[in-house]
């Protein structure tokens, strides 16, 4: 009979839990442990190994009045605060709950807090079971997180040693030939939640073991790599955080690249100003965006010379005149201009002087209040800015280039733009010399 087509294999694998180890303490070598539990290792199995145990044997367990105080010692930054819920970067630069500090498991008075460098736990576990047994095995050391936009906790890779964290797709296709431009598979942590399904949180099941993913194996990886740069990391603060971030970290900028601005991201941040507070329920806000370089030259051309005028009216040297003109270079140099623009439409007329100008006033702050929400939110979209009052000063000459209606009041201008570098850190200023409480 001739042979039949050839059956292709279909991938499979086994998870199981290693029973046998005891109650770790200080001092305790953990490769020798597993390796008495588990004397059947092969090359190319996976080892998941809790992280409590490893700081357990590590001596990874303080005294602590409360497990806040060590979670402030333990806490490098504070990622998101509700109530008495905190996300942090710890020191092994994890974001995670409670900087992965765990009272639970523990003598009382005691908490566990992560292994120094897991990744190095990992790798002396693999080694030591190499020693012990002649096997080449791989090891995560797994931790328990929440994650952002899931709800429940699962385990994830924080140490590896021996194996391919990430599997990196892109440049390849998927079965139907579309090209693969973003896949990247953290490998690891679906080995981790593999192993917390027959480990358990309570079953004094500490260790997993998975049979038949040995192409998984390979050097030069570890868990840190599942970590991602700052830089990439678009959800770095929790909400209140990030706000409370954006505004007290909005810098004046006076440099900037050649970089273009995106006005889709000025036209956004025009978005957030007009949601600024407003009287009668008026909408005082008009954005003059200047996005040719010609708008820009004709009308900051027409502002010095405005400017020049008024200084050499005021008796002021030529001198003078150029130094001070050149203050409005911020301006010049910028690649992109908006000048906010205030409309008293739906103001009330008292005809009393006093009760008028402070109608006025009131429709002024909400000017103000709109463009600090659209510096704000320009921050928020990493540009840098600038607010300069020059066009208050000439108000008519402003009109006049723009083309504006006469009720529209220049505000002063915004230069718009990436910031050529990073603004010098400004002191923290305490609220109470703001403050009077009656």
């Amino acid at each position: 009979m001739p042979a039949g087509p050839s059956v292709p294999a279909v991938p499979s694998y086994e998870v199981r839990a290693l029973a046998g180890i005891p109650e770790v303490r200080p001092g305790d070598d953990l490769a020798r442990l597993i390796a008495a539990a588990g004397p059947a290792l092969r090359d190319g199995d996976v080892l998941l190994v809790t992280s409590k145990i490893v700081s357990k044997a590590e001596g990874r367990i303080v005294r602590a009045e409360s497990r806040e105080d060590a979670i402030d010692a333990e806490t490098v930054r504070v990622v998101a605060r509700r109530g008495a819920l905190r996300i942090v970067e710890n020191r092994q630069g994890l974001v995670m709950a409670a900087a992965g500090v765990d009272a639970s498991n523990t003598e009382p008075g005691t908490v566990l807090l992560l292994p120094e460098d897991p990744d190095a736990s990992a790798a002396a576990i693999r080694a030591g079971l190499r020693e012990l047994l002649g096997v080449d095995v791989g090891v995560i050391v797994t931790d328990t997180f929440g994650r952002p936009w899931r709800s429940g906790l699962t385990d994830v890779a924080i140490g590896a040693a021996g194996v391919r964290v990430l599997d990196d797709l892109r440049g390849g296709t998927d079965d139907r030939g579309n090209p693969l431009s973003a896949t990247i598979v953290a490998t690891a942590d679906e080995l981790a939640a593999a192993g917390d399904l027959v480990k358990g949180k309570a079953n004094g099941l500490p260790v997993a073991v998975v049979r038949g993913l040995g192409h998984v194996l390979g050097e030069g990886s570890a868990a840190a790599d599942l970590v991602r740069a700052p830089a990439d990391d678009m959800f770095r603060l929790g909400t209140s955080e990030a706000v409370r971030e954006a505004v007290t970290q909005r810098r004046t900028v006076r440099a900037f690249t050649d970089e273009p601005v995106d006005p889709g991201a000025v036209r956004r941040a025009v978005a957030a100003a007009v949601t600024a507070p407003a009287p009668h329920h008026t909408t005082p806000w008009r954005f003059v965006l200047l996005e040719s370089a010609q708008a820009r030259l004709e009308l900051l051309d027409a502002m010095r010379d405005a400017w020049v005028e008024d200084l050499r009216r005021d008796g002021k040297s030529e001198e003078s005149v150029a130094q001070r003109v050149r203050r409005g270079d911020v301006l010049r140099n910028a690649p992109y201009l908006v000048v906010p623009c205030m409309v008293t439409d739906g103001a009330h007329d008292y005809g009393h002087a006093r009760r008028d100008a402070a109608e006025r006033e009131m429709f002024v702050v909400a000017m103000g209040a709109g463009v600090q929400n659209f510096l704000v939110a320009l921050a928020g979209e990493r540009l840098g800015s600038a607010w300069v009052s020059s066009t208050m000063f000439c108000r008519d000459v402003v009109r006049k280039v723009l083309g504006l209606p006469e009720g529209w009041d220049p505000m002063g201008a915004v230069a718009v733009g990436h910031a050529a570098s990073a603004p010098a850190q400004r002191p923290d200023r305490s609220a109470e010399a703001f403050i009077e409480v009656r």
